[in-house]
């Protein structure tokens, strides 16, 4: 029987509704810890409650704080898997970060909840039996790190909260999930090709991402300017285009040494350097702008502050964009 750590850090999953308000909220306890026993037929389980925020608590100092403890258990107590229950808000961006800075193969599996522990068709419980099996199954060894609800299996990479309130809201928009759990196994359908990771031990700079609009000027870029920030990532428009008004003043950003990272506003498709006009996607690369391959805007800027850990040089960051 495989050994499976429960990290529980909070969120929807983990609260429970006022019957007379409608308000919901953290209780004292945390309701998932009475189905535990629940898990003993599917592994050696061991759980923590790490810390109990909702989602939009969640900084960059948590995700660390995770992938700490996580690689500190994997190399102590011998851990073959982890799951991670986790408010949905913010679910897809730990992923992402866990999954290209943890230096591990076993299976990490991060799920949550869309209703509360005492409303009508909670989905917590079920999506954390279906999460612990996903973590002790040897299929899922050296696929990432994994995020499974409503009976999908999806890459942290791909996967994307896409609607405020229905229970099947994580999708992955290119490409599908990566399996599916059922009543008798966990199948994997395909599976990603290439696998990033970056060895950091801390988290130091400051990337803001803006997302562009019909009529933008470049008067936002001289605002964030100000902030001092360390990089910048820019959801563009369609291929990866910008109004034109913008261009001069984000020349100006690159020139001081930013870093600017351009993703699509859009959810399916890669930025690319196409059009020639002014603002268009192969003025942009000339200007210096750093191409990203499908991520999308918020993934993008965990991703620029993890490769800012190791590399400020333009030639390098967009080689790991690229990936």
């Amino acid at each position: 029987m495989k050994k499976i750590l429960i990290l529980h850090t909070g969120g929807t999953i983990a609260m429970i509704e006022d019957k007379e308000t409608g308000a919901v909220e953290q209780n004292q306890q945390n309701p998932l810890l009475l189905h535990t026993n629940a898990l003993a037929s599917i592994a050696d389980v061991k759980v923590e409650e790490l810390f109990q925020l909702p989602s939009p608590h969640i900084t960059e100092k948590e995700m660390l704080l995770l992938k700490e403890k996580i690689e500190t258990s994997v190399r102590e107590d011998k851990i073959e898997g982890v799951v991670i229950t986790h408010g949905t808000d913010t679910l897809e961006e730990t992923a992402y970060f866990l999954d290209i800075t943890i230096q591990s193969d076993i299976p990490i599996v991060v799920t949550g909840a869309m209703r509360s522990s005492n409303e009508v068709g909670a989905d917590g419980p079920y999506n954390l039996i279906s999460a612990v099996r996903v973590a002790a199954s040897d299929s899922a060894i050296g696929k990432g790190v994994l995020v499974v609800l409503n009976d999908e299996i999806h890459t942290a990479k791909n996967v994307t909260k896409t609607h405020t309130s229905n229970i099947a809201t994580f999708q992955s928009p290119q490409y599908g999930p990566l399996g599916i759990v059922s009543k008798r196994d966990i199948t994997f359908h395909h599976m990603p090709t290439i696998r990033e990771t970056y060895e950091i031990k801390k988290i130091t700079k400051k990337v803001i991402l803006l997302k562009a609009y019909a009529g933008m000027e470049g008067s936002i870029i001289q605002a964030i300017r100000t902030l001092h920030p360390d990089g910048l990532v820019i959801e563009a428009l369609g291929q990866g285009n910008l109004p034109p008004r913008m261009v001069p003043d984000l020349k100006e950003l690159i020139d001081s040494g930013v870093p600017v990272v351009l993703v699509s506003r859009c959810f399916n498709g890669y930025v690319q350097d196409v059009y020639n006009y002014d603002g268009g996607g192969r003025k942009l690369k000339e200007l210096g702008v750093i191409f990203s391959n499908g991520l999308n805007g918020q993934k993008a800027r965990l991703k620029l502050l993890v490769t800012l850990e190791m590399t400020n040089n333009h030639d390098e960051l967009q080689e790991m964009f690229f990936k």
